[in-house]
């Protein structure tokens, strides 16, 4: 025998800082993620036979395994270390059957953190696999695979080939659409504020609001009522009605948990859910630090627990205590509530170390490593931390009929503001001392029109929060979740919000047709509460199957036969061909949704169309922009899923097409080129040179026609940002300038 222990995980990153910690007597190998899946050709799920699953070694991955095999014959045992989640135990579990012929001597070891202490302990007292979060893995991934395959090829024959649904995602998607559909839908409605500037006889002034009239609440509806009420507060003075002071604790907010940190992570650096778990994956897995080597700076980032370690505890207490001060520390150690649905088989995301401060092992890290590590540090060590106490001033003020009211914040301790702020935290506010019967002239009234907002739409974070909220999703899927629907194509972001796209509203218009309980929200969440008894054992994975396939099988039966007939009635529009009178539907091709007469093929009238704020199509007029070079039927300007382009209007007889080309001319010098308006495969908007692959210009900023003052390229670009500029993107160029000093053009 050679090596007493063939350690396996699913990172090379996490093996490399495995081996720092142990002797020549481990072998560490990594097995890059799953090793075996269902086959993507074929359902691979015996329905008959009680959903008995069929897997096959991924492409590629047969070499991995030929070599793991190997090394197991030449070990005394072989220790399974990936990750302590569903997904890891089904890398370990099919490892293990690969495995087993070769050692039998498998056990199960997981690291909630990576540190020198986690591991040898983990290898000091190993476990044995656990067959119920495997069955809760199998379920999940035999679900995902009766809907996606079941659902999808009705897609392919009822809107376009390609399509796919997904269990989950698809009731992402049906959250944005049912927002966007709020938005359309909302009637603004007009309100107005009124603000007074009250001074005292030694010219102190304070701001204070109307919030009463007659002692009862009332809304200002209009320009006239207000302007009577600033007319009525002109000729008046006010008197102090009443002062409270109080002081207001506010409680350090807990760890992270996955959803919380990839919210704030957005909310502080507008980094996309999948990028914090990319940044957090590699801060758990190991980083090199210098003069340490690699270590594990967190614990393990996929959790829904605040949960965490009394030792962690005693190390930030004992830190806090150091570095602030005795004040700065709570009476006992903090302990904080897990939500009702929480699994709590983890601790929350924290430092594995806490001597090892953000500021300390900077040049270390990349920069969003260090963004994410600061904001995990600090908001644990404030989690251990005092109150912060603020000081509430409110006074109300009688002014004939009218109230007002005006109110101050001061902060008297930090306490864990010190090293973390929060949303909620407040900025100073004084009000000068004032008592009771006092009076003041009322030397200013500002009247302000308002009005009622729209729902907001959906960032990342707040549609993490959605689902968790709704129950739907665990910590491991909220990144994959927003990631999937916009990568299918029927959601887009704009200005950092998601937004259905056209093909998003009729594949979540036909699928709630369909199949209303696939995307009803409480099914989902309930089928999540499903999962988690799998794995605790209270329910068996075939007695979860045959319950959903029950009813799915009598639905999907019904929806084959009903597709079409529903894709036509979702998809028609109140819009009337221009040429026979019959409705317009939408239709989506190779250049994405356009409006298509019903009336096929007898009229092949096609358009393209928009949609007005209150999400009303808008027939788009067809931009006469010259003749076919092969049949010599007009051409038009048409949008589609990689940006604007030319079509001849006899498609589909005619195919042809070609770039639009925008009134920009490209910035690089010596080219001739102008710039073509692209999509991404993930729907952003980017802009090449016509003259490609001569000139291989590409960026993803706005152009602007107007010449640089530096160098005189023809055009300059918007980098958007908190000071958003004006930019030139020419070689060693460099110049900006603040974009509101820049006039746009047109």
């Amino acid at each position: 025998m050679g090596s007493k222990g063939l350690i396996i995980v699913e990172s090379p990153t996490k093996a490399k800082t495995i081996k720092r910690f142990l002797n020549n007597d481990y072998e560490v190998m990594a097995s890059v993620g799953h090793v075996k899946d269902l086959p993507k050709s074929k359902l691979g799920v015996d329905v008959e036979a009680d959903f008995e699953p069929t897997f096959t070694v991924i492409r590629g991955k047969g070499k991995v395994l030929k070599e793991m095999k190997s090394k197991a014959k030449s070990v005394d045992a072989v220790f399974l270390a990936s990750d302590p989640d569903r997904e890891g135990e089904a890398i370990s579990w099919h490892i293990a059957q690969e495995l087993k012929g070769a050692n039998p001597n498998i056990h199960r070891v997981m690291f909630h953190e990576i540190t020198k202490k986690a591991v040898q302990n983990a290898l000091a007292h190993p476990g044995e696999l656990s067959e119920n979060m495997y069955q809760s893995q199998l379920a999940r991934r035999i679900l995902d695979r009766l809907v996606g395959y079941k659902i999808s090829p009705i897609l392919w024959r009822s809107v376009a080939r390609g399509l796919s649904a997904g269990r989950v995602q698809s009731v992402a998607v049906r959250l944005v659409v049912e927002r966007e559909r709020a938005i359309e839908a909302f009637n603004p409605k007009e309100y107005w504020v009124i603000t007074a500037v009250l001074q005292t006889q030694d010219q102190k002034t304070v701001e204070a609001k109307l919030v009463k009239i007659k002692g009862k609440k009332q809304e200002i509806p209009n320009e006239d009522t207000a302007r009577r009420v600033v007319d009525d507060l002109k000729r008046l003075s006010a008197r102090v009605a009443d002062v409270q002071v109080k002081d207001r604790k506010r409680v350090p907010p807990p760890p992270f948990i996955t959803s919380s940190l990839q919210q704030e992570a957005w909310r502080v650096y507008r980094f996309p859910a999948a990028m914090t778990m990319r940044v957090a994956q590699h801060l758990y897995e190991g980083v090199d630090i210098k003069g340490k080597g690699a270590i594990g700076l967190i614990t393990y980032m996929r959790t829904d627990s605040v949960r965490v370690s009394d030792d962690s505890i005693k190390q930030a207490r004992a830190d806090i205590e150091t570095r602030f001060g005795k004040e700065y520390l709570p009476a006992r150690p903090r302990k904080f509530k897990n939500k009702r649905n929480a699994q709590d088989a983890h601790e929350a995301i924290r430092p594995t170390d806490i001597q090892l401060r953000p500021d300390e092992i900077k040049n270390s890290l990349k920069p969003e490593e260090f963004k994410v590590y600061s904001l995990i540090y600090n908001r644990f060590l404030a989690s251990q931390m005092a109150c912060a106490v603020f000081q509430n001033t409110s006074i109300s003020f009688e002014a004939g009929d009218y109230g007002l009211k005006a109110s101050g914040n001061i902060l008297k301790k930090d306490g864990f503001l010190k090293v973390y702020k929060t949303p909620l935290s407040d900025e100073p506010n004084s009000v000068p001392v004032l008592k009771k019967g006092q009076d003041l002239a009322i030397v200013k009234v500002d009247p302000q029109q308002k009005f009622t907002q729209p729902p907001a739409r959906y960032t990342d974070a707040t549609l993490i929060k959605e689902l968790e909220e709704r129950g739907i999703g665990r910590p491991s899927t909220y990144a994959t979740i927003v990631t999937t629907i916009r990568d299918r194509g029927y959601c887009e972001k704009k200005e950092g919000k998601f937004r259905p796209t056209e093909l998003g509203r009729l594949v979540n218009d036909l699928l709630i047709e369909l199949f209303p309980h696939i995307l009803d929200y409480d099914f989902t969440a309930r089928m999540e509460e499903d999962l988690d008894r799998v794995e605790e054992g209270k329910l068996t994975r075939i007695r979860l199957l045959k319950s959903f396939w029950g009813s799915f099988e009598s639905i999907l039966n019904d929806a084959v036969q009903k597709a079409q007939e529903l894709k036509v009635k979702v998809s028609k529009t109140p819009i009337k061909c221009e040429l026979c009178g019959k409705p317009m539907a939408i239709k989506w091709g190779r250049g994405g949704a356009f409006l298509a007469c019903t009336g096929y093929p007898e009229c092949k009238n096609t358009c393209n169309f928009t949609r007005d704020e209150h999400g009303h199509i808008v027939v788009e007029e067809k931009e006469d922009v010259g003749t076919c070079p092969k049949c010599g039927k007009p051409l038009v300007v048409k949008s589609g899923r990689f940006g604007r382009f030319i079509a001849c209007t006899g498609y589909p007889e005619c195919d042809y097409h070609a770039p639009f080309v925008l009134p920009f001319r490209c910035p690089e010098e010596g080219c001739s080129g102008h710039l073509i308006e692209r999509l991404s495969a993930k729907r952003k908007k980017y802009y090449t040179c016509d003259q490609y692959p001569n000139c291989k210009f590409s960026s993803f900023y706005e152009p602007v026609a107007q010449v640089c003052p530096s160098c005189g390229a023809p055009t300059l670009f918007i980098k958007r940002g908190k000071r958003p500029q004006l930019i030139c993107l020419r070689k060693d160029c460099g110049y900006s300038e603040p974009l509101k000093k820049a006039s746009q053009g047109d």
